[in-house]
C-alpha cells in the first residue's frame, strides 16, 4: 500500500512550507510511516477537488482519504494503534493548543513573514497569493510586514505560555514529543522555510525546543531547505 501526502510547495518542490502539512508530516514520522510526497501549488485546486478537498494536506492511505491535518492525526492514531501514540489521553484535550496556534501564534507569525512567501512562488501562484492575502489583510503585503524587526520583541513576549511550559519540560508532550509539539512546530517551520527573519533568540528555551524538533526523526525537518540562517 502506498500512502500519498499532498503538500504545499512553490517553485522548489523540496521547500514544502505549509504549517498544517508539517503537522501531518511529523505525525507520520512519529508513527514510523512513510508516504509519497505529492507537491501541490496554490492554483492547482482541481487536483484537490478530485479527492474531495480544498486545501492541503490531503492524505491518501489505502481506502481512506483525509482532507484536514486534525483528521489525518486522528486517522493515524486509529489505523496504527501499535505505533507510537500521537496523543496522551483523549485527542479532544489537544484542541486548545490547536486553537491557540491557529488564532494567536500563526497569526503573529504571518504578520512578520507573509511578504517573504511571494518570492518562492511561480508567477501565476505569486499573483494569486498576493491578491488573496492583500484582500485578507486589507493592505499591501509589504505594509503587513513593515517594521517587523521592531515588532519582534512583542512577538517573542507573546510566547510566554509556551516558554513557561518548556522551562519545566523538554517537550509540550512532556519527556517526549507528541502531537501538541507538532501542532506548534508547524508554525515555526513555516517561518524558517520562507523567511530570513529569526523569530527566536538563540538563548530562548523555545529556540532550544525548536532545535530538538528539527533533529527528530533523523533530522527530517532540518533537511528541508530553509531561508533562516
Amino acid at each position: 500500500m502506498t500512502r500519498q501526502l499532498f503538500e504545499l510547495t512553490g517553485t522548489d518542490p523540496a521547500r514544502r512550507f505549509s504549517p498544517f502539512c508539517w503537522r501531518s508530516r511529523m505525525a507520520l514520522a512519529h508513527k514510523g510511516l512513510e508516504a509519497e510526497i505529492i507537491p501541490w501549488r496554490f492554483t492547482e485546486n482541481e487536483r484537490l477537488v478530485a479527492h474531495g478537498g480544498k486545501t492541503v494536506p490531503i492524505l491518501l492511505d489505502g481506502d481512506a482519504t483525509l482532507t484536514d491535518s486534525w483528521d489525518i492525526a486522528l486517522h493515524l492514531e486509529r489505523a496504527y494503534p501499535d505505533a507510537p501514540a500521537l496523543f496522551q489521553g483523549a485527542p479532544e484535550t489537544y484542541r486548545f493548543i490547536a486553537a491557540w496556534t491557529d488564532t494567536v501564534l500563526s497569526a503573529g507569525v504571518a504578520r512578520l513573514i507573509v511578504s517573504d512567501i511571494v518570492a518562492l512562488l511561480g508567477p501565476k501562484e505569486a499573483a494569486y497569493f498576493t491578491e488573496s492575502r492583500e484582500k485578507r489583510f486589507g493592505m499591501p503585503l509589504a505594509q503587513v510586514t513593515a517594521g517587523r524587526e521592531a515588532r519582534l520583541p512583542e512577538f517573542r513576549a507573546s510566547l510566554g505560555p509556551l516558554r513557561r511550559t518548556l522551562t519545566q519540560q523538554p517537550f509540550l508532550g512532556g519527556a517526549a514529543p507528541d502531537y501538541a509539539d507538532y501542532i506548534v512546530f508547524g508554525s515555526f517551520m513555516w517561518a524558517r522555510i520562507v523567511s530570513p527573519l529569526a523569530l527566536l533568540a538563540p538563548d530562548d528555551v523555545v529556540f532550544a525546543w525548536r532545535e530538538r524538533l528539527l533533529d527528530l526523526h533523523g533530522g527530517l525537518a532540518r533537511a528541508v531547505p530553509a531561508m533562516e540562517a
